[in-house]
C-alpha cells in the first residue's frame, strides 16, 4: 500500500512541476510578444513626432525668414 502511495506522489508531483514549466514558458513567449508589441508602438509614436516636429520647425524657419524679408 505504501509502494503505490508513493508513486502516486511522486506521478502527481512530477506532473505539477511539467504543468508549472509550462504555464511559465506560456507566460514568458506572452511577456516578450507583449513586450515587442509595445515597443514597436512606441517606435511608430516616436517617428510620428519626430516628423511633426520637423514640419512644425520647418514652418518655423519659413515664417521667419519671411518676416526678415517684410522688414527689410
Amino acid at each position: 500500500m505504501g509502494y503505490v502511495l508513493r508513486v502516486r506522489m511522486a506521478s502527481f508531483f512530477s506532473g505539477a512541476a511539467i504543468a508549472s514549466f509550462a504555464g511559465f514558458y506560456i507566460l514568458h513567449r506572452d511577456y516578450k510578444i507583449a513586450h515587442e508589441s509595445f515597443a514597436n508602438q512606441m517606435k511608430n509614436l516616436h517617428e510620428s513626432l519626430d516628423s511633426r516636429i520637423s514640419a512644425l520647425e520647418k514652418l518655423r524657419h519659413t515664417e521667419n525668414s519671411k518676416q526678415v524679408e517684410a522688414s527689410e
